[in-house]
């Protein structure tokens, strides 16, 4: 896929280059000298001085806004064709609603992380469990008191009806390990909520962009036929039209991506912390259960 975007974008600059040099041929080439009489007896004249006003070049936005480079964005996007609007105006919200969920999550995992390091550092200070799970189970907040909580519950059932029987032990831990991992396998399903609207922006918008560009280089060969003319007027805004599409898919696509890739290692080493800790609370537990069997 990526070597036939290559080809494209080669066979797109190609014909702008041919295009343009032919444009460049056309009116440089030297006209033939006149032969009549009148060329040998003709004086000739000085030639003109060249202005001096200055030209201000950076203004050709004209009324259509802010220009870059003497090119105005916002012209570019009126003077398009309805569909490469539509393609525009669809990357451009695609573009804004993944930075919403870029920042969302950025905030979203640095307060799990701080919340994740104080409730460590309490449950590793030696508190009673009883106290900590009285302090925490009316506020579940994040996902690793979560996971404290459901290991807690299960505890609790096991001592309802008395201390448990030596035979009931690998039970009872087995249904303390299964209530962690459903805990943590619902919790990152929560917090991977949106990555994948993120990975769909990284993955097509270069190709919605795409197409805006073909729709626009279309229309310039259609104009071209029209007019049957080939001059840098007639080509130029089609062709910057197309390529402010690919532009446009490429600024949409490019930050997707990057944090997609970001959010799902710091998302995978989250998940990781809070496996480390049911595996570690789940080793006190099974003490607790062999001390305190009949």
């Amino acid at each position: 896929m990526k070597s036939v975007q290559s080809a494209f974008v080669a066979t797109v600059l190609y014909v702008v280059l041919a295009l343009g040099g032919a444009v460049a041929f056309a009116q440089s080439s030297p006209q033939a000298a006149p032969t009549g009489p009148g060329a040998q007896t003709q004086q000739l004249q000085a030639p003109q001085a060249a202005p001096t006003t200055p030209v201000d070049v950076t203004q050709s936005g004209g009324s259509f806004g802010p220009a870059w480079n003497g090119i105005s964005i916002y012209a570019l996007f009126m003077r398009a064709d309805p569909i490469v609007q539509t393609v525009m105006a669809m990357l451009a919200l695609a573009s804004l609603w993944s930075w919403a969920i870029i920042f969302n999550k950025w905030i979203a995992l640095g307060l799990l992380r701080r919340s994740a390091d104080r409730f460590e550092k309490s449950f590793w200070s030696g508190a009673s469990l009883d106290d900590l799970y009285q302090q925490h189970v009316q506020h579940i907040d994040h996902p690793m008191v979560a996971v404290f909580a459901s290991a807690i519950r299960e505890w609790r059932r096991a001592f309802e009806g008395g201390p448990p029987r030596e035979s009931l032990l690998p039970g009872i831990k087995e249904r303390i390990d299964k209530s962690m991992s459903v805990t943590i396998q619902r919790e990152s399903q929560g917090i991977e909520r949106q990555l994948g609207f993120l990975a769909t922006v990284g993955a097509t918008a270069p190709f919605v962009g795409l197409f805006g560009t073909v729709w626009g280089i279309m229309n310039s060969f259609s104009a071209i036929a029209a007019r049957h003319d080939t001059t840098l007027a007639v080509v130029a805004p089609g062709i910057a039209e197309a390529l402010f599409a690919t532009a446009m898919g490429l600024l949409a696509a490019i930050p997707a991506v990057i944090f997609y890739n970001k959010f799902v290692n710091d998302i995978g080493r989250y998940i990781g912390r809070l496996e480390s800790f049911a595996d570690e609370f789940s080793a006190i537990l099974s003490r607790q259960l062999d001390e305190k069997t009949t």
